[in-house]
């Protein structure tokens, strides 16, 4: 496998370009800082707040009477309504707040030399990073990483001064002791509301004098030190009972090679191998130049499987909203769970690029932590059976509206329910469907079918959702007020019609209550139809309104097309009308924030538009990528990197509504390439050559049997596979 690294010719100034590695409940942030180094910490459990009760008896009573505003088209009198007497039915969650940070002074100062020939690289497919630099002549180095098999971050300081003194010392708020245990370096500390005492540990490995003064510990005589690192909540962590750093560092690397080998994309250039040689920064300014770089694309895909690699593995939390990195105590947005996309987009590249098990902490998550708190909040909020979430959660299972009037959308279940279907989708494990999938999304699902109310429009009943929202939208009313609420907007029609069929879909596949399928089915056939507005577009709202921010970054009513699939070729008149939606958005500014621009190149590659899908990716890195690819909002939002990793993957490869196609959304910069270990639903791998725009050489290995339609060069075929077969064109 060709080598992926991320250069960087300095060291991070602050957090947001510090070098990740994580092992899934630990994430840490490498600074490389020469003489003074700094390793942020990040353990997944220290999380301020705690489990509440949320619920709001008479929540039902004020829904009607919005219904009832809404209805008659008084959306800004249904917000100003709203405003006055829900003002204290919106929560709030606490932030996930970092361990702290280790600091490690080395000695070496400026009296020793000026800094020359820096260096700090982060091998992705290994999961090293590596920093070095030369100080008068000599050489100093540093190695980290972090282990899943052991559950710890690794650091070793190599080329130390002996006759310097090297001092490690933790910083954090609320510490409440700072200890030195043998070798064993401990720090006891709180959250900021007390409410959670967690536990580090810094192990110190060493042929060096250990001293302990003032919380730092001093090492005299070392010429290298390891430091093994591990943290818990509640809990006093275990360390490894070996402290052989090579035998720690080789069953890390094996273990992440192993997932970060299945796959690779390679959008060749003549220029490539020297492209590689360069520093991130300095790509970045050569695409705002306006020149093309399909290494760094190779590279940033590589990057996103990374960071989920190292933020979701089994046994874990799933990623949140800076995947498992957090280098505060109050996080930008709390580092939550936001679930109107942010979390269901960090799993958008999960099983196309062959991680699939990384998505099962989303599912125990959803399981674990949002059903029965969901049909909590649906029983009494409600008073519907189901479970529901609103558009954000945390570890302690809130799923009740949060934050404004922008929290009565109750949709967040429902859309996670699409990740779980396209988990089996990609793998047909029908015990999976039954014993982890079928019973959120049955549930997600019976929670609409109480809640949704029916409306005669045009003599015929029509099933309506709301009060609800376009996240994060707003509209004109009818009165041409400017206001949020509404009834049965397009993202409502799409995700419970989309939510509706899965559910259908499962009861044929696994028989269970063949009773609540005939109600699911009667419920479909009255959806709201999909309706093409008067420019062209598809509409947002049930009713054509005109809005204040045509160039808002949420695509809400784009879902149909990509993560969905109700809006295909299937639908030509809906793909035109999508294709005018997008364009309207970016003629007014759509597009501007790192997550927003992901979207945008998975929805090109869906509308099989390779053009457009490079203008967005080069608008990506130009305008929402750091140093390090870290993916800015602003500021740092993990589900960037995530939505345009599905991105590049999606304009290789289509595998919805029965059809595997190969390089459908091409740019025609990058003729020349090749892909290796892609998936397709149906559980087939996917490997392809092509040249001048044409596919080569194809092999696909299916892992179920299985049979699709296969579109390659313009020409479609219809295929069938055995489980294990293997084809070859």
């Amino acid at each position: 496998m060709k080598t992926y690294r991320i250069y960087l010719d300095n060291p991070a100034a602050e957090w947001e370009n510090a070098s990740p590695i994580g092992c899934g409940k630990m994430g840490a942030m490498v600074y490389g800082i020469p003489g003074c180094d700094r390793i942020q910490l990040s353990e997944e459990r220290i999380w301020a707040g705690h489990e509440r009760d949320v619920t709001i008896p008479d929540f039902r009573d004020k829904v009607d009477t919005l219904r009832r505003f809404l209805l008659d088209g008084k959306g800004a009198e249904a917000e100003e309504w709203a405003l006055a007497n829900l003002k204290n039915d919106f929560n709030r969650v606490s932030s996930y707040e970092t361990a702290g940070d280790l600091i490690v002074d080395t000695g070496d100062t400026d009296e020793d030399g000026e800094v020359s020939a820096y260096s700090r690289t982060l091998d992705l497919i290994s999961g090293v990073c590596s920093v070095s630099y030369k100080r008068g002549g000599h050489s100093f180095s540093g190695e980290y990483f972090a282990s899943y098999p052991d559950n710890i971050i690794g650091v070793n300081y190599s080329g130390l001064l002996p006759e310097k003194t090297v001092k490690i010392r933790w910083e954090r708020e609320n510490i409440k002791k700072v200890s030195l245990q043998g070798n064993i370096f401990r720090i006891d500390a709180s959250t900021a509301d007390d409410l959670h005492d967690f536990t580090v540990l810094v192990k110190i490995v060493t042929t060096g004098d250990l001293s302990f003064a003032d919380n730092t510990v001093s090492v005299s005589g070392a010429e290298n030190i390891s430091l093994i690192i591990t943290a818990a909540v509640g809990e006093t962590p275990s360390l490894p009972a070996s402290d052989n750093w090579t035998e720690l560092l080789c069953r890390a690397t094996d273990d992440h090679k192993e997932l970060m080998e299945r796959s690779e994309i390679r959008l060749d250039l003549n220029d490539d191998e020297g492209l590689d040689r360069l520093t991130v920064r300095e790509r970045l300014e050569r695409i705002r130049s306006g020149k093309t770089d399909g290494g760094l694309l190779n590279l940033y895909y590589q990057f996103g499987r990374y960071l989920m690699v190292g933020s979701s593995r089994v046994g874990t939390l799933p990623a949140n909203l800076q995947g498992v990195w957090n280098g505060y105590i109050q996080a930008p947005w709390n580092s939550d769970y936001h679930t109107n996309i942010n979390l269901q987009m960090n799993y958008w590249p999960v099983e196309v690029t062959n991680l699939s098990e990384c998505a099962l902490p989303l599912f125990d998550y959803m399981n674990s932590n949002l059903l029965e708190a969901g049909k909590k909040t649906a029983k009494i909020n409600y008073r519907c059976n189901g479970t529901v979430t609103h558009h954000l959660s945390d570890i302690y299972g809130f799923t009740a509206p949060a934050d404004g009037i922008w929290g009565l959308w109750p949709l967040g279940s429902a859309w996670l329910c699409f990740n779980m279907w396209e988990h089996y989708q990609y793998t047909e494990d029908l015990e999976y469907l039954e014993k982890t999938a079928y019973e959120f999304i049955k549930q997600s699902a019976l929670f609409f079918l109480d809640y949704m109310c029916e409306v005669i429009i045009d003599g015929k009943p029509v099933l309506m959702s709301g009060p609800s929202t376009s996240p994060e939208n707003v509209y004109f009313d009818k009165s041409g007020k400017r206001t949020t609420l509404c009834m049965s907007p397009t993202m409502d029609v799409e995700i419970i019609g989309g939510l509706l069929k899965i559910y259908i879909e499962c009861e044929e596949l696994l028989k269970i209550d063949p009773e609540m399928k005939k109600r699911a089915e009667t419920a479909l056939s009255k959806m709201p139809s999909l309706k093409i507005g008067k420019r062209g577009n598809v509409q947002e709202w049930f009713e054509d309104y005109d809005e204040p921010d045509p160039g808002h970054r949420h695509i809400s009513h784009m879902f149909a097309l990509y993560p969905g699939d109700a809006i295909s070729e299937k639908t030509p008149e809906l793909m035109a009308a999508a294709k005018k939606t997008l364009e309207l958005r970016l003629a007014n500014g759509g597009g501007h924030t790192g997550w927003s621009c992901a979207w945008l190149v998975c929805l090109y590659a869906r509308l099989c538009n390779g053009v457009e899908v490079s203008k967005m990716l080069n608008k990506l890195l130009s305008n929402s990528t750091l140093d390090n690819l870290f993916d800015t909002h602003p500021p740092f939002q993990i589900d960037g990197n995530f939505g345009a990793t599905a991105g590049l993957a999606e304009m290789l490869l289509h595998s919805h509504c029965g059809v595997i196609s190969l390089l459908p959304a091409l740019p025609p910069e990058y003729g020349n390439g090749s892909f290796r270990g892609l998936k397709a639903r149906g559980g087939v791998t996917v490997d392809a050559e092509w040249k001048d725009r044409k596919v080569t050489s194809l092999t696909l290995t299916a892992a179920n049997d299985t049979s699709f339609t296969l579109r390659v060069n313009g020409t479609d075929k219809e295929v069938s596979l055995k489980a294990g077969e293997t084809l070859r064109c």
